[in-house]
Formats: C-alpha cells, structure tokens, sequence
C-alpha cells in the first residue's frame, strides 16, 4: 500500500473496539504511513495485513501502546483541538506499556537524518504535547 499524499509505503494495523472512536473514519482499520507519517482509514480490500492488533513499524511501541500512539501521531496537526483524545490515547498507549513521548523522539531522530518527511513538526508538536500533559 502507498500513501496517496507521499507515495510512500503504509503499514496497516487493527484497531481494537477501545481505540476506534479515536481512528479515522472510527474505522477497525487504519495505516500509518512509513514517510509522511499521516494516519489515515483502511478498507478491508485494500488491506494485505494480518487481523493483530500491533503496527509493524520499529519505531512505534508493539501492541496497542504502537496502535495508540500511531493515532496520537495522526491527531497531532489537530493538538489543540483534540486534546482530549491526544490525552486520553496517551494513557492508554501508556497503562498498554508504551512510551508515546520516546516514540515521538525517535520519529523525530528520523525526520532529523532525512529518513521520514512528517507532515507536521514533530519537534514543535512534541514539545506542545509534553507541555499540554504536564
């Protein structure tokens, strides 16, 4: 799957009941693409993937910490709007074992050597968020 915005390669994951209401289109399906780093909803035919729910991308956490904070990722154009959600899907990506704050340093180490091209400034957006959870 390619990203219609980059071109570059999507993983897709599932979304757990928990977490659909924060996924795009509240869709069970979403990808997260591996360039731009835009979060977007995943129709079963055009999914390759298999039904668990983890994103298979290194950089994000495993389980659903990694399907949480790839949403966190999708939301961060809309901090301020969606504070609530960014929050609430924190905790979750946390009491599932994951760091989202590490996750955001380490796309932002890739975005800095040229591997990825984000969307949003993750430096920026990760900095307004630690500011916004403390």
């Amino acid at each position: 799957m390619t990203c219609p915005a980059c071109d570059g390669d999507r993983v897709a994951f599932t979304v757990p009941a928990s977490l659909q209401s924060y996924a795009p289109e509240e869709s069970p399906r979403a990808a997260i693409c591996t360039g731009c780093l835009r979060v977007s909803a995943v129709d079963a035919t055009d999914d390759e993937s298999s039904d668990s729910v983890a994103v298979d991308w290194e950089p994000l956490p495993t389980g659903e910490a990694g399907v949480a904070t790839a949403l966190i990722v999708g939301l961060l154009d809309s901090l301020a709007l969606r504070r609530a959600e960014i929050t609430a899907l924190v905790d979750h990506a946390e009491a599932a074992g994951g760091d989202p704050l590490s996750a955001l340093d380490r796309l932002s180490e890739l975005a800095a050597t040229g591997e990825i091209d984000p969307y949003v400034d993750l430096d920026r957006r990760a900095a307004q968020l630690r500011s916004m959870l403390a």
